[in-house]
Order: structure tokens, then C-alpha cells, then sequence
């Protein structure tokens, strides 16, 4: 490498088949995965976080997989920690690290670095909620509008986490984002990055999204959310109130059937699949959408252009 390490990333929503495209990439490359998933991040959370099973990862070595509990924090400026000091390893054995997940925050974080921004104000959090109960996100969106344009003109009035995380970075550290923003300019990657993303068209993601939520009932999601719960990690924690735990929490606290259950996941999947869809066009203009099928052959391309 010579000014830059070079660096592949393979994202794309949830169900559009990316660890099984770095596994067919593993069989014409030495490559190793650095994995870049919010949830598979935690132990003992295997079947709803679709992990790669013991099998895969015998065959392709995964990096940040099972690296935290689900009671410990975690955040995007860890893992770009954690993924900085993978990253020379794998190339100190002759081998291709490869980021693969689609959280996108982390990815970004790891090639640009985060923006610094004000701690968080426990108190100014809580009040802001407080009024999004009261007066709807709306209002608070309407707030940020306000003080803030240029940030409220990029996210959706729906999109209270960022809106109250924006409106306690104004109101705490009297800056406004839209500022921190444009000094930071995520215009310097730290890496020379080659960005694949993986773009189902809609009815196949969606089939293939319903279709894996089966396959987790049957290979005993619900057991694995009961042994959760066993050893004693809290159904409030944020980690299990995520996609499919919380509706099997609902199913063992018999506030819905199995069914709806099943439905649920299958739906919140879905609209997460989407927001991630989102993400990915907003942050990845220079990245080459494509399907799985045309994915290998791109990377492979890359990879004899190093």
C-alpha cells in the first residue's frame, strides 16, 4: 500500500446476502471480514442477529463478532477503534480485510472518523422527550428548523433520535451540527476505499427478509430469547429491543400470538431494510450498486487492480 491502506467495504441491507457474497469471495482470495453489524457485536445474541454460523467462520475468518455483552455499551466510535487495529493485523498475514455489515454509521465513523461533537446532557435529553410526548416529533423537528436549517432540512420530522440529539448539542454546547459538520466535511477518508452496494430490488429483499424470520422461529428464537432473559439480562435493555427480541418478549409476555409475532418482525425487518436502503444512497454516492450476483466479479476486479 502505498499512500493509503486499501480498504473494501460490502454493505447493503439487511437479508440482500452479504456474508454469503464474502464467502464466495473467500474462495478466490485471502481475504479476512471485519464485521460491521450493530447487533452482532453482542454474545449469546446468535439467531436473530443472523451471525455467521461456526461452519462459515471456519471458513472466513470474522473479526467483531461477539466482542461485547448485551448489557455493555457500545457505539460507532468503538468499533472504528477496534476495526483500525484489525485492519494491519489482517495485512501482516499476506491476507485482504474486507468491512462487511450494514450499519452505517460505523462504516462511515471507520473511514472518516466521527465528528467531535458535546457529551450528552442527561437532563436535556429527558426534556426533549418529555415534550416529543407531549407536543409530537413535529414540534420538536419545527424547533431544530429553527436553529438549525440546514440539519432540519436533511432528516425527516420523524427522525426523533437525531432531532433530539441535535436540538441537546444547540441548547447544551450552543453550536449548531449543520457547523460541526461542515468543519469536519467527512471530505478526507483515512482509507483508499472501494465501496460495493448490494441493492436487491424490493420484492426479492422483502421475500428473502420473510423468509429468514421463518427460519430463526425454527432454529429457536424463542428459546434463545428465553435463555436471555435466564441469564439475566433485562427485556428493557436497549440490546433487546431490537428488531426480533422485542416481539418474542411480547409473545412470552403473552401480549401477542406467535403469528403476530412472526408478522411483526417480518415488518419491522422490512422497514428497517428500507431506512438502511436510505442511509446507504444519502452516505454512498461513490459506491457501485449492484446485485450479488455482479459483486464478486467487481471486488475480484479491485482486488487485481491493487
Amino acid at each position: 500500500m502505498d499512500r493509503k491502506t486499501s480498504l473494501i467495504v460490502i454493505t447493503g441491507p439487511t437479508g440482500s446476502g452479504k456474508t454469503g457474497i464474502a464467502l464466495n469471495l473467500s474462495r478466490s482470495c485471502p481475504i479476512e471480514v471485519i464485521s460491521a453489524d450493530s447487533m452482532q457485536i453482542y454474545r449469546h445474541m446468535d439467531i436473530a442477529t443472523a451471525k455467521p454460523s461456526e461452519h462459515e467462520k471456519s471458513l472466513l475468518p470474522h473479526h467483531l463478532i461477539d466482542i461485547v455483552a448485551p448489557d455493555e455499551e457500545f457505539n460507532a466510535g468503538m468499533f472504528a477503534g477496534l476495526a483500525r487495529e484489525k485492519i494491519p493485523q489482517i495485512l501482516s498475514r499476506g491476507h485482504i480485510p474486507v468491512v462487511v455489515g450494514g450499519t452505517g454509521l460505523y462504516i462511515k465513523s471507520l473511514i472518516y472518523g466521527l465528528i467531535p461533537a458535546p457529551p450528552r446532557s442527561q437532563r436535556l435529553r429527558a426534556y426533549f422527550q418529555s415534550l416529543r410526548e407531549k407536543k409530537g416529533a413535529q414540534y420538536l423537528w419545527h424547533i431544530l428548523a429553527l436553529t438549525d436549517p440546514l440539519s432540519a432540512a436533511k432528516i425527516t420530522p420523524n427522525d426523533s433520535a437525531r432531532i433530539v440529539r441535535y436540538l441537546e448539542i444547540i441548547f447544551c454546547a450552543g453550536l449548531r451540527p449543520s457547523s460541526l459538520h461542515e468543519e469536519h466535511a467527512f471530505s478526507t477518508p483515512r482509507y483508499d476505499t472501494r465501496i460495493v452496494c448490494i441493492m436487491p430490488d424490493r420484492h426479492s429483499l422483502y421475500s428473502a427478509i420473510d423468509s429468514r424470520v421463518h427460519r430463526m422461529v425454527d432454529r429457536g428464537l424463542v428459546a434463545e430469547t428465553q435463555k436471555l432473559l435466564a441469564m439475566g439480562y433485562d427485556s428493557s435493555l436497549r440490546s433487546m429491543q431490537t428488531l426480533a427480541y422485542k416481539h418474542v418478549l411480547r409473545y412470552l409476555n403473552s401480549e401477542i400470538g406467535m403469528d403476530d409475532a412472526v408478522s411483526d418482525i417480518q415488518r419491522d425487518t422490512r422497514r428497517y431494510a428500507k431506512r438502511q436502503i436510505t442511509w446507504i444512497r444519502g452516505h454512498h454516492d461513490s459506491g457501485s450498486y449492484c446485485g450479488a450476483d455482479d459483486a464478486c466479479k467487481l471486488i475480484l476486479s479491485w482486488i487485481d487492480d491493487r
